[in-house]
């Protein structure tokens, strides 16, 4: 068993640079599916999501080289399996981007349902009310999502989301790349990571256009060539980075980021009484005084991402004054509320709002890291109390987050990597 144990009260000096997005690699990865050729994907993030990711497009037939440690070469051209592994899948939240993958190529497609964090219902009813209006039947059986494309190639169509889903304007997306006919998505999210997908698929010499705002048009084409593409910098490990500062405070370059970004985060974290200067690719941010109260609503993009709701809820609870934290996406993104109390929290939750009365100073205790934007939150925390915070079950962050302990150490953090005995195979042993 793994855990971070952190030394905390120590301010952060320094600078930390940015990898590439986790939530553009899970998707842009599988969308390697339609192309023909070699691949070439740079500003890979090395997280497990994304190791896990690609060991599924191998287990698929694809022909994956590592160039170096942030560059890998995919070759799908010799794919022919359309069934996705059922332990693999069940693992990653982002293998239901594979369904829309296998469908614009192949007309068919059986993926598990999909795994990773619990936030609660997380449907992918939108998801298949696209593909559905693209011409595919889909049902659920024997433990798989069954798709299949009417004729063998999906049509163009017109698809209304009836919420603003990330996901399934990602996964829309990508099936209609290769469908026959135009299609176009309405109430289409505008997230960064869906810009980043559709400019990595017209690099390839796909017609997407529109994405970035509530309208995306892809006129499908017939073939999609090999290139290279570089991914963006990650806009939510960068803004956790910058939590970092404000909670333990210091001052820390936020380097290799696209400001614009990181808007919603750098207005929030100012209204709270942190410095942030914008450079080029960089923010410099500065925490020297007292943290202040502030309200904060999850919406989607460009206003504050749900993806942030726990790192921000850590700096509030140090911050003078009652705030008011309202998430407006997920159901069940409260869990980590109770690990905050063992450190001296004082957070009463009713349903999505959260009210957060600051108490100045946190204590250390073990807690547990409950999915992973809770386990950064609790890193955040333990970087900001007083005393020695012992974290469990580190590999919900260690599926978001490129080299967190030694991007921290580097700014002055006192966290270290502690692997211990598990307690079965502890007791096992203590046995004859």
């Amino acid at each position: 068993m793994t855990k971070y144990v952190i030394t905390g009260g120590r301010p952060l000096y320094g600078s930390i640079d940015i990898s590439g997005a986790k939530n553009a690699a899970v998707a842009i990865i599988p969308a390697a599916l339609l192309v023909d050729g070699v691949c070439r994907i740079e500003n890979v993030p090395q997280i497990s999501d994304v190791t896990l990711i690609l060991t599924i497009l191998q287990d698929l037939g694809a022909e994956v080289r590592t160039v170096n440690r942030t560059t890998v070469d995919i070759d799908c051209s010799h794919v022919r399996n359309q069934v996705v592994p059922y332990h693999l899948a069940r693992k990653i939240r982002a293998s239901y981007y594979l369904i829309g993958a296998l469908l614009s190529r192949f007309g068919s497609a059986q993926v598990p349902p999909p795994g990773g964090c619990d936030l609660g219902g997380r449907p992918i009813d939108q998801h298949i009310k696209g593909f559905s209006a693209m011409g595919a039947e889909v049902d659920v059986r024997g433990g798989y999502i069954h798709a299949v494309a009417s004729g063998g190639r999906l049509k163009g169509g017109q698809v209304y989301l009836d919420i603003v889903s990330v996901g399934a304007t990602m996964n829309i997306m990508i099936a209609a790349t290769l469908a026959d006919g135009m299609t176009v998505i309405e109430n289409a999210a505008r997230e960064p990571h869906i810009v980043d997908l559709a400019n990595f698929l017209n690099s390839m010499g796909a017609d997407i256009r529109g994405a970035g705002t509530d309208v995306i048009k892809i006129r499908g084409v017939d073939r999609l060539g090999g290139g290279t593409y570089s991914i963006i910098p990650d806009q939510i490990e960068a803004g956790t980075y910058m939590a970092a500062v404000a909670a333990a405070g210091g001052e820390v370059h936020i380097r290799n980021v696209i400001p614009k970004h990181l808007e919603c985060i750098t207005a929030k974290l100012q209204e709270m009484g942190v410095t942030i200067l914008e450079e080029d690719e960089s923010l410099l941010v500065r925490r020297d005084g007292p943290l202040l109260r502030t309200n904060v609503k999850t919406m989607p993009y460009p206003g504050f991402p749900t993806d942030m709701q726990p790192q921000i809820a850590a700096c509030l609870c140090l911050a003078q004054g009652t705030s008011v934290l309202t998430e407006g996406i997920w159901d069940n993104r409260y869990r980590y509320v109770d690990e905050f109390r063992r450190l001296g929290a004082q957070i009463q939750v009713d349903g999505k709002v959260a009210v957060i009365e600051g108490v100045g100073q946190l204590t250390g205790a073990p807690v547990r890291a409950c999915d992973l934007r809770a386990g950064a939150a609790m890193v955040i925390a333990g970087l900001a109390a007083h005393g020695v915070t012992e974290i469990d079950s580190v590999y919900h962050i260690e599926r978001g987050y490129e080299d967190i302990v030694r991007k921290l150490t580097g700014v002055g953090a006192d966290i270290k990597v502690v692997v211990t005995p598990d307690e079965e195979e502890e007791g096992q042993s203590n046995v004859g």
